[in-house]
C-alpha cells in the first residue's frame, strides 16, 4: 500500500471519515441489491431470461433521472450503474433457476 500524503488541512480528516462512512453505506446497499438480484434470478423460468434489455434501459433512465434530481454531477451515475448492471447479469444467471 502506498504511503499517504500529509493532510492539506485539518478538515480533510473529517471529510475523509465522512466519505468512508458513506462508502460503507453504499456497499451495504449494493449487497442488499445483490440479494434482490438473486431472488429475481430464482423466480425467472429460465437462465436465458436473465438479460432484459428493456429493463436495463429502464433502470438506467430511472437512475439518471434520480441522479439529476439529487444534483449528481453530469454523467457520473451512468458509467457506474452500467457497471453494476453488467456485473449482476452473470451473478443472476449463476444463482438463478
Amino acid at each position: 500500500m502506498s504511503e499517504r500524503a500529509p493532510l492539506p488541512c485539518p478538515e480533510m480528516q473529517d471529510i475523509r471519515e465522512q466519505i468512508d462512512a458513506l462508502d460503507k453505506r453504499l456497499v451495504a446497499l449494493l449487497a442488499e441489491r445483490q440479494k434482490l438480484i438473486a431472488a429475481a434470478g430464482k423466480v425467472k423460468p429460465s437462465r436465458d431470461m436473465v438479460r432484459d434489455e428493456a429493463r436495463i434501459e429502464e433502470v438506467i433512465a430511472l437512475v439518471l433521472a434520480e441522479a439529476e434530481t439529487a444534483g449528481l454531477a453530469g454523467g457520473n451515475a451512468a458509467p457506474g450503474w452500467g457497471g453494476v448492471i453488467e456485473k449482476k447479469n452473470p451473478y443472476e444467471k449463476r444463482v438463478g433457476c
